[in-house]
């Protein structure tokens, strides 16, 4: 693989370790001790490391920006609250839902061409998004959408893990490339001011479009492939597919749906229904009789690799919960415009680059369970600070130092799960782990909206004390971090990650 990735003039970097070679150990020996550090030069490995990372930014930013254009968008085509959540929420469902099969798509057709088909779709559905002024229509564009950006998450993943050994330059970018959710949320932010509070909404999308053709092109041209698709011969399981993406969606619907329509309408009840049998079903096609299932069972082996699904997909809600509500106490109750609600998410921007360099300096030094304790304990604390706010009080109190406690959460967590899974799955499965590690991070962010919409209808009393029901949103949090960070600790073993490099029998090097 390494000569397939070299740049022009630069050579593979190696490196043998021969601190425990004794002399006249056999060249078996030898062999069995090389370590591929680089598969390119440094400056080139950043270059391509730096693109990666942008492809996730991009795809995060409609994710801030519907946060925080939710509402003025919705007010002008004559929504209120608790319907405009689906501007916020219907990117990240789809977004979470179809990255549970991008990794395999990019195993079978190329991850570099899956990325790229993924973003020449992101990029049209964006620009379609601009000229739509029927509110319903705007959130099946915003789902379309996301659907590019659920393609994109895991096959980057699978090209940065391909591309760079175990070791710091892994570590870095993974960390990197975790903080785009934060940071993302911010930048988006910022660009809803400029394009929703200040011109048409309608420039916000062609904006995005512009953005997406920049950089899905300067992508093409620098970040290298593989030689071929690592499973070309391979096939795509369309039954565990549909299961898996069908169950996912019905049921975030449900949740999303719940606190505009109540539970009293019969049909919440049965896509709920609907939406377990889906994923009851799932679980048995993909154990008893896929041949080629979308998550191969070995990967569920790992020492206590469902324990972290769990911790990551509870803390990572709470993150979810914390960036709407926060949205929701500034716009709502403190009149906010949306340039200074998108100043306010700077934090995010900063604490965020900073908790991905923690978080990448972490993996190396402590057990994997401290560093998830750390980001769910980071989550729990943003959460109680939000809950305790009053409804009129200076940013600097306590929504500041819950925004700088909300950027590490998911750095800590992102870069943990990413770092564990793909260490620990073959190199042909790195599309794979990263599609399970997009499915929670981008399915938790939006499942956690419809959870704690739930709560906040049922104890504002009927609208009348809104305080109230955003309280019992944060609370809800509150629990789900907190549990994380609990089931971390006591449930997750698994020792930090000093390696640097492919070893000869690496689960994750060339084969």
């Amino acid at each position: 693989m390494a000569s397939s990735m070299e740049a022009p003039g630069e050579k593979p970097q190696e490196m043998i370790l021969d601190d425990s070679r004794q002399d006249g150990a056999s060249s078996n020996a030898i062999e069995s001790e090389k370590k591929i550090v680089q598969p390119f030069g440094m400056a080139r490995a950043i270059l391509v490391s730096t693109m990666i990372v942008l492809t996730q930014l991009v795809q995060m930013i409609p994710y801030g920006t519907g946060i925080s254009a939710a509402l003025e968008i919705g007010r002008d085509l004559g929504v209120g609250e608790a319907q405009a959540v689906w501007i916020a929420g219907a990117y990240p469902l789809t977004q979470g839902a179809f990255v549970l099969i991008g990794g395999r798509v990019g195993a079978v057709f190329g991850h570099k061409n899956t990325l790229l088909a993924a973003g020449i779709w992101w990029t049209i559905f964006s620009l379609i998004s601009g000229f739509m002024r029927n509110f319903i229509v705007l959130c099946v564009m915003r789902a379309l959408t996301g659907i590019g950006g659920a393609f994109m998450v895991p096959n980057a993943l699978a090209l940065l893990t391909i591309n760079f050994p175990p070791g710091k330059m892994r570590n870095i970018t993974v960390g990197f490339f975790g903080a785009m959710a934060p940071i993302g949320a911010a930048g988006g932010g910022v660009f809803a001011g400029f394009f929703v509070q200040l011109t048409p909404w309608k420039w916000l999308f062609f904006f995005l479009a512009i953005t997406g053709v920049v950089v899905f092109t300067a992508f093409a041209f620098i970040v290298p492939g593989e030689p071929e698709p690592l499973d070309k011969n391979g096939s795509i399981d369309y039954v565990g597919a549909y299961l898996g993406v069908a169950g996912l969606i019905l049921f975030n619907f449900v949740w999303n749906q719940a606190p505009a329509v109540g539970w009293k309408e019969p049909y919440e009840y049965v896509l709920l229904i609907v939406s377990i049998l889906h994923f009851v079903a799932f679980v048995f096609w993909e154990w008893k009789v896929a041949k080629e299932p979308i998550l191969p069972l070995t990967i569920w082996t790992a020492p206590s690799f469902a324990w972290v699904i769990i911790v990551s997909f509870l803390a990572i809600m709470a993150v979810g919960i914390v960036i709407w509500y926060v949205t929701l106490f500034n716009q709502v109750l403190r009149h906010y415009t949306i340039f200074a609600s998108a100043g306010g998410y700077s934090t995010l921007a900063v604490m965020g680059t900073v908790g991905a360099f923690l978080s990448s300096q972490a993996i190396s030094r402590m057990p994997a369970q401290y560093i998830l304790a750390i980001g769910s304990l980071c989550s729990c604390g943003a959460c109680i600070l939000l809950a305790t706010t009053p409804a009129q009080q200076t940013y600097w109190a306590q929504i500041f130092p819950a925004l700088i406690l909300t950027a590490f959460g998911p750095d800590f967590i992102f870069t943990a799960t990413q770092i564990i899974a793909s260490n620990t799955v073959r190199r042909d499965q790195q599309g794979v782990a990263g599609s399970l590690m997009g499915t929670i991070l981008s399915y938790a962010l939006s499942t956690g909206l419809g959870f704690a919409g739930v709560a906040e209808a049922y104890s504002n009393d009927g609208g009348k004390d809104v305080l109230k029901g955003y309280r019992s949103a944060m609370y809800l949090g509150v629990g789900m971090a907190g549990l994380a960070a609990v089931l971390a600790l006591v449930f997750v073993r698994i020792p930090k990650d000093i390696r640097e490099g492919w070893d000869k029998n690496d689960a994750s090097a060339p084969q």
